[in-house]
């Protein structure tokens, strides 16, 4: 499966890297209205070209490593495209004259890295279970034609964040310099709880479904799936009220340097606060879709994605016209809400329920713990910034992992005080996770 997959993807690496110029003059042509824009985005797309090998191969590394019953190094894995992103931007971005290259040239060298680190982590997990790379390609394998078939529904049901943003990226060449740029910077750093929190727990509760699928137990299947939501909602929630109070100071951390200037953080944040609104709706497509594979409904999630394709179109050319970009932003969260909304109501058809009483009594407690880290979070920021003012970058952090601090420890009172279950579980869950690696 590997090396069909390396085939496929190389040939279609091989046809961007030759066929860039015409590409990226199509989605993106108005560049060419700033000198040397469009030659810039033609030469930064060939480099980061090859990424497509990497995160397909190593998805089909997270799902070996799923199927062996390995769920945290998986649910790693995208984050470390994030972090290895980031590490680099902030260490050779100073250093780039030196090197002779452009700032954003360091970025897309390090977005090839990000992907290598993806395939990095997921290796030695899968060597200790016995598995070993062969360059051999078995075109008559039974197993390999049914993966490829079921390949295409599942592809296209789970394709609709993707091609929003590549919606949102066509719809912001057009916004003026900066745009595409303050988006992608912003949905990076929304997703990051997704890679940390949605796909482990999606991960992790996909086998399970499946087995409880086989043998018809639709009890169990609603309980996995209410507290699966239910873990979700305790970890993104307070990730999504976390990032609007906080998306200045975070932005102005990681990004704010060089040529970043403080006009760029204002307009990130004010992208990421607007994306983080559909966290949860992101979260919970990233759980629930798999569960209508695995009850041999494909159809579904490939439908209603396919229509949420279309309503992003139409909110995001509506709102950019009243908006600007933030107008991609917010119309790009409606649309993961109105999503995952209809998928949860088709879902529960599906499975006769979704134990509704136990999600909703989880859900009011979350929302209540998280409206008190919110206020605090926010209140501890303002007072941080009278007590350590000034603008150099350690003290930037050191404010910004003091209100961090202070929200968690809010977080964790309030989970106390009205008993989530939820919080012991992630506790639990973490804790597990970290003897293992330390093992």
């Amino acid at each position: 499966m590997i090396n069909a997959l390396l085939i496929v993807t190389g040939i279609v690496t091989l046809l961007g890297v030759v066929f860039a110029e015409p590409l990226v003059r199509l989605f993106a042509s108005e560049f060419s209205n700033v000198p040397g824009k469009l030659e810039l985005t033609i030469y930064l797309a060939r480099i980061v070209f090859p990424f497509l090998m990497l995160v397909a191969v190593a998805a089909v590394l997270m799902g070996m490593l799923n199927s062996l019953g390995h769920f945290f190094v998986p649910a790693l894995s995208p984050a470390m495209f994030n972090v290895a992103v980031v590490v680099i931007a902030l260490v050779f971005i100073p250093l780039a004259p030196t090197l002779g290259m452009q700032p954003i040239t360091i970025v897309a060298v390090a977005t090839l890295v990000g992907g290598i680190a993806q395939l990095v982590i997921q290796w030695p997990p899968l060597v200790k279970e016995g598995f070993r790379y062969r360059p051999v390609l078995n075109l008559e394998d039974e197993a390999m034609h049914k993966v490829l078939l079921l390949m295409g529904p599942g592809t296209i049901g789970m394709a609709a964040t993707q091609i929003n943003v590549l919606v949102n990226s066509v719809l912001a060449t057009g916004e003026g310099t900066g745009a595409v740029s303050w988006l992608d910077f912003a949905f990076r750093l929304m997703y990051l709880p997704i890679g940390l929190f949605g796909v482990s727990i999606a991960t992790a509760a996909t086998p399970a479904i499946s087995r409880m699928v086989a043998e018809q137990d639709f009890g169990r299947i609603r309980a996995t799936l209410a507290h699966a939501l239910s873990l979700m909602t305790f970890l993104n929630l307070p990730a999504t009220v976390g990032l609007i109070v906080l998306a200045q100071p975070i932005v102005a951390v990681i990004f704010e340097h060089g040529e970043f200037t403080a006009s760029d953080t204002m307009a990130t944040a004010a992208a990421l606060q607007l994306y983080a609104i559909g966290l949860l709706g992101y979260s919970v497509v990233r759980i629930i879709s798999p569960t209508f594979y695995a009850l041999g409904r494909s159809r579904i999630p490939v439908s209603v994605s396919a229509a949420s394709v279309v309503v992003n179109v139409v909110l995001n050319v509506m709102l950019v016209r009243v908006m600007g970009y933030r107008g991609l932003a917010l119309g790009t969260s409606i649309t993961a809400i109105v999503n995952a909304s209809i998928q949860l109501y088709l879902l529960r058809r599906e499975i006769h329920g979704l134990n509704g009483g136990q999600i909703a009594a989880s859900l009011i407690r979350v929302i209540v713990a998280t409206a008190v880290m919110g206020g605090a979070t926010a209140a501890a920021h303002w007072q941080l910034l009278g007590i350590m003012p000034g603008s150099a970058l350690s003290t930037q952090i050191l404010r910004l992992l003091a209100t961090i601090v202070i929200a968690l420890t809010t977080l964790t009172v309030m989970a106390q005080l009205l008993r989530i279950r939820e919080y012991a579980d992630a506790r639990d869950l973490v804790l597990r996770r970290f003897k293992r690696i330390v093992a």
